[in-house]
């Protein structure tokens, strides 16, 4: 039975896999870590136990790692890519020297190390269309040199040091559970909240601007898969292209129509949330992970719209 730490517990990503974690490795054995003001509630702290870890401090973790006896970390520490760009060297220090602290215990106290790279990490000469594996990677965010250097840093630490490393670049996330902060794909979230409550929804991004997505179930599928994937058929580690969908605003506001005919939506678009918009890929190509350790999606836009709009309507009811 894994001993897991999720770092970052609390978070868009975190307080979701907790659970699905949780359920899969038995409540007592998945340790929810935060940062004060950030404190775990409802289910992700009634369900097992909590302890404040800060990635940026070495001591902290390694405490909880050896009280715990953990040998699984999720590292899911980061500022999101617009709110990354407001504070650039906080996000260096929670996204770098917190993943050094990580590596470095992972080194000495034998754990696995899933930190989850980004689409941030490509730049405007990726290759826009079918983005490779393997491809130039040249970002012009704060975010995305963050998670190229994550990669590295992963990979470097894997070679060198055995530490068992693994990641994948995860596309925009959609999830109905919790409401993102500070990503260039939000938008694809906040929409269906505008929806279900009746508002006109105010669009940041252009029309036309294509980015990959991914529904939550499916991210959290991805995020346990990689760490249980046979590593003798692991060509690659840190990390692999994951995608679901690809689609424009105009395609998700039509989508929503199916369900929900009157919604109204307009442009206002945010330069900043653009800018890093049309630096990324249109749509990766996943084929290595569908190779490697069996990656499929199974949410596309239609169901993935259908389902959102259930749960909110019942959260909003």
């Amino acid at each position: 039975m894994k001993n897991i730490l999720v770092v970052g517990s609390t978070g868009q990503i975190g307080s979701e896999l907790t659970l699905k974690l949780r359920k899969l490795y038995h409540l007592d054995h998945v340790v929810a870590g935060y940062v004060p003001g950030a404190e775990p509630h409802g289910l992700v702290l009634e369900s097992g136990p909590s302890e404040i870890v800060d990635v940026c401090n070495a001591r902290q973790i390694a405490q909880v790692v050896d009280h715990y006896r953990i040998d699984t970390i999720y590292n899911l520490a980061a500022l999101l890519s617009a709110t990354a760009e407001r504070a650039p060297l906080r996000a260096w220090d929670i996204q770098m020297n917190g993943l050094l602290n990580l590596l470095e215990i992972s080194r000495e106290k034998h754990c696995a190390l899933f930190t989850p790279s980004s689409i941030g990490s490509f730049g405007p000469q990726t290759p826009r269309d079918d983005t490779p594996q393997d491809t130039i990677q040249r970002p012009t965010s704060m975010y995305g040199i963050t998670k190229v250097a994550t990669e590295l840093l992963s990979d470097y630490y894997f070679h060198k040091y055995g530490v068992d490393t693994r990641s994948v670049r995860f596309p925009g996330l959609i999830s109905y559970t919790k409401l993102p902060g500070g990503g260039t794909t939000d938008y694809a979230v906040e929409i269906y909240y505008s929806a279900v409550r009746g508002e006109e929804f105010v669009c940041p991004i252009a029309a036309g601007t294509y980015m990959d997505m991914m529904y939550m179930p499916d991210a959290l599928k991805a995020a346990v898969e990689i760490m249980e994937a046979d590593p003798a058929r692991l060509v690659h580690r840190n990390a692999f292209n994951i995608t679901a969908m690809s689609f424009e605003p105009g395609q998700i506001c039509e989508a929503i129509r199916q369900e929900i005919p009157d919604f109204r939506m307009r442009y206002e678009v945010d330069p900043v949330r653009q800018a890093i918009a049309d630096s990324w890929p249109n749509r990766m190509d996943d084929s290595c992970a569908r190779q490697e350790w069996d990656w499929k999606p199974e949410y596309d836009l239609p169901t993935m719209t259908q389902d959102m709009i259930q749960h909110l309507r019942q959260t909003f009811e």
